[in-house]
């Protein structure tokens, strides 16, 4: 066995990521970017590392689980799903919806912001993501602005950003208004049950990273949670399988959404 293989077994033995349901490819450029952030050179010392350090540990998971993220990812699709939740909101209630591997929770938030900028009705957000600390992250809800991410720039999608964040120099902070509307609690999308009555799921730009034989269970799990007539919002180079595409009719196929039309 490969140091690589064996770095990749401890990994799976070790922490809570299932390494063995992802691409090597992306794990192996996870993995270097912390081996370059530590200045090991190669797998076995970085494996040897592991194994002496709780918090590379901890610093791994998080580069493993946390993918790239921001608020109102690809405002086409922002827009479009304004619409949706317009169509879906019907004074019933508020509006159920899963953000599935929500990271650091810029998207929970987004949706929750959204729905009131637009005051297309209440929602109850549910966040999920595998790794805990990004969900305590999320839960805290405060962001800066790097020399590469301007968080400003993208809350101008907003018509009244600082009517849900406030902002002190890079610091932003969501406000407790919109927190109310966002619950996080860890889940497991492969080996995790499927949750159930959501009016929207979004599961964007989860499947990308996995082997194709685990992203089935994936599409699964988030489809069977939809109630009758609900959306589903993939990532943009994502597809559903014939067969449980078959259940859904395309919404807008060029931004991957789709309603729930049969049963999965």
């Amino acid at each position: 066995m490969s140091d690589f293989e064996n770095l990749l077994t401890f990994i799976e033995s070790e922490t809570s990521f299932a390494s063995s349901y992802y691409e090597e490819s992306y794990l192996d450029r996870r993995i270097s970017a912390r081996m370059r952030r530590t200045d090991v050179e190669d797998y076995a010392d970085y494996h040897d590392l592991l194994r002496e350090s709780d918090g590379e540990r901890a610093e791994l998971l998080d580069t493993l689980s946390v993918n790239v993220t921001s608020f109102f990812r690809d405002e086409a699709v922002w827009t479009a799903l304004g619409d949706v939740l317009a169509a879906v909101g019907s004074g019933r209630g508020p509006t159920a919806v899963w953000s599935a591997a929500c990271a650091d929770g810029r998207e929970p938030y987004s949706v929750a912001m959204l729905a009131r900028d637009q005051n297309v009705g209440p929602v109850d957000v549910l966040a999920t993501d595998i790794d805990e600390n990004a969900l305590d992250r999320a839960r805290q809800g405060v962001y800066r602005s790097t020399r590469t991410t301007d968080i400003d720039e993208q809350l101008d999608f907003l018509s009244s950003p600082a009517a849900y964040v406030e902002t002190d120099g890079d610091r932003i902070a969501i406000g407790e208004t919109v927190k109310q509307d966002v619950t996080f609690e860890r889940h497991d999308l492969i080996t995790g049950d499927p949750k159930r009555g959501f009016d929207v799921v979004l599961c964007r730009n989860v499947c990308i990273y996995l082997d194709s034989e685990y992203k089935r269970p994936i599409l699964e799990t988030v489809s069977r949670s939809l109630s009758p007539g609900g959306y589903l919002v993939l990532g943009q180079t994502e597809t559903l399988p014939p067969d449980i595409k078959s259940e859904f009719e395309s919404v807008d196929p060029r931004l991957r959404i789709y309603e729930l039309t049969g049963n999965v």
